[in-house]
């Protein structure tokens, strides 16, 4: 009986020592005697040491800064540009025999896509087709890490750092073109104006006596004011001087 307790103890010992957890992100690369045989799922799984060995992949989304690097657009500007990519595991098993460290890999190889691609176009391009971009770039990369069982789900390019005399230049650039519309919108203005006045006097033209009433009216603005002084146009005078000629004729008939 003793024997047996003293057998069983071994096999208790070796059976904990065996035993591995998987969180629910984790899969377990098996491999028996140095061979791939298996992906083990999440939850209590045993590893039958020294047969067999045990690679933990974590399936979550990673979040990959890519160290800002110089870069020549296609018209020769000189920038600094920073981006961060998205990537995860989603086949254990190339992950672990195809790539040695597939974080590494991905890293290197998304630094070398982002200054090829953007080396391709010019500055004003980079700067409007910025999302474009980034979905040329998540294509190239992406192509690269399929056959490490990685997928990138997205590349942002985050930071667009410019020389200081591009910077100068640009807001210059802002600034002329600015004026450049206030200019041609105060000429639309007084082109409406103009047109506007000119209908007006052709109304007036047809219709001497609104004329008159425009005058009185402009009188009638000036003299709310208080002013002291108040200044008739020449037509009124010579409307005035053609009333008092005609109550004169009139008289004279009388």
């Amino acid at each position: 009986m003793e024997w047996a307790y003293g057998l069983l103890l071994p096999v208790v010992l070796y059976l904990l020592v065996s035993v591995r957890v998987l969180r629910q992100y984790e899969r377990g690369v098996i491999f028996t005697l140095g061979k791939f045989t298996g992906i083990r799922e999440p939850g209590l799984r045993f590893v039958f040491v020294p047969f067999q060995s045990m690679v933990r992949v974590s399936l979550r989304t990673v979040t990959m800064q890519i160290a800002s690097q110089k870069i020549i657009t296609r018209d020769n500007v000189s920038i600094d540009i920073a981006a961060v990519a998205y990537y995860k595991v989603v086949d254990p098993e190339k992950s672990v025999i195809q790539i040695e460290d597939v974080e590494d890999a991905t890293n290197q190889i998304s630094q070398t896509t982002v200054r090829n691609v953007v080396g391709q176009f010019s500055l004003d391009e980079l700067l409007s087709q910025t999302p474009k971009i980034n979905e040329q770039i998540k294509t190239m990369i992406d192509a690269h890490t399929e056959p490490w069982g990685a997928q990138v789900t997205a590349v942002e390019i985050k930071d667009i750092a410019l020389p200081e005399n591009m910077q100068r230049a640009m807001a210059k650039e802002a600034e002329a073109e600015r004026e450049r519309r206030a200019k041609i919108v105060a000429a639309e203005g007084e082109f409406q104006a103009a047109q506007r006045l000119g209908e007006a006097a052709d109304v007036m033209q047809a219709h001497p006596v609104a004329l008159q009433l425009r005058t009185l009216q402009t009188m009638a603005e000036i003299s709310v004011e208080k002013n002291s002084t108040i200044i008739f146009p020449a037509q009124f005078m010579t409307t005035v001087h053609e009333a008092l000629k005609m109550m004169k004729a009139d008289s004279s008939t009388k």
